[in-house]
C-alpha cells in the first residue's frame, strides 16, 4: 500500500527548501539589523581592511558548514561526512589567529581592549535576536524532511541560524579583533546552537 503510486524521488527537493528558507531568513535578519541597530559609519571604509574579510570568511564558513550538517542531518541515514572538520577548522583558525594576536599585544591593557572591544556585552545576545528569523525558517525546512537524530540536527539548524546571523550582524558590529571574534561571535553562536538542540526533540518530531 505504501509503494502504491508512488513516484520518483526530487532529489533537489531538499535543497530548494533550504535555499529558500535561508534566502528568506537572511533577509528578514538583514532588514531587521538595519531597522533595529542600524548599519555602522564606519563599514565602507573597513571594507580595505583584510581583518574584515577575514571576519566575513570565518562566519561564511561556519553558516555553510552548519547549513550542510542540517541539511543532511533533516535525511535519515545521511552521514555527515567532512562537514565536522568543516565547522572545526574555522573556529581552530580563528583562535590560532587570536593567540597571535594576544602574544603580540603590548601590555594588559591592550590584550583586554583585543577580547572586550567595545561591545562584548551585547554582542553575543545582538547575533542570537537576529538570528531568531533564521532559526525558525531553517526549522521550518527541516521539518517538512525527515530528521531522525533530533537533538543534532537541532543543534545543527541552530547553528547554521547562527552563524548566518554573525554574518549579517557585520553591518552593524564595528569589531574586528581575532580574539573578540574567537570569544563573543562564537559565543552568539552557541546561544541558537543551543537552543536547537533543546528545540530539535520538541519541534522536528514526526
Amino acid at each position: 500500500m505504501l509503494a502504491t503510486g508512488a513516484g520518483s524521488v526530487d532529489r533537489g527537493a531538499p535543497r530548494r527548501r533550504f535555499r529558500l528558507a535561508i534566502l528568506a531568513g537572511t533577509a528578514a535578519a538583514t532588514l531587521g539589523t538595519i531597522v533595529l541597530l542600524g548599519v555602522r559609519p564606519t563599514l565602507v571604509r573597513d571594507l580595505s581592511v583584510p581583518m574584515f574579510w577575514t571576519k566575513e570568511a570565518f562566519c561564511a564558513a561556519l553558516s555553510a558548514a552548519g547549513l550542510v550538517a542540517a541539511a543532511r542531518l533533516a535525511r535519515p541515514g545521511a552521514r555527515l561526512g567532512w562537514v565536522q572538520a568543516g565547522l572545526a577548522a574555522p573556529v581552530l583558525a580563528m583562535w590560532l589567529l587570536a593567540a597571535t594576536g594576544l602574544l603580540m599585544a603590548d601590555d594588559v591593557r591592550a590584550r583586554s581592549q583585543l577580547i572586550f572591544g567595545q561591545t562584548a556585552s551585547v554582542c553575543p545576545l545582538r547575533i542570537a535576536l537576529i538570528s531568531a528569523p533564521l532559526f525558525a525558517v531553517v526549522f521550518y525546512a527541516m521539518r517538512g524532511l525527515a530528521p531522525t537524530r533530533l537533538r543534532l540536527t537541532g543543534a545543527a539548524g541552530g547553528l547554521a541560524a547562527g552563524a548566518t546571523a554573525a554574518l549579517v550582524c557585520s553591518l552593524h558590529c564595528p569589531e574586528l579583533a581575532a580574539p573578540f571574534l574567537g570569544i563573543w561571535y562564537v559565543l552568539g553562536i552557541l546561544i541558537p546552537t543551543a537552543l536547537g538542540a533543546w528545540f530539535g526533540p520538541r519541534l522536528l518530531r514526526w
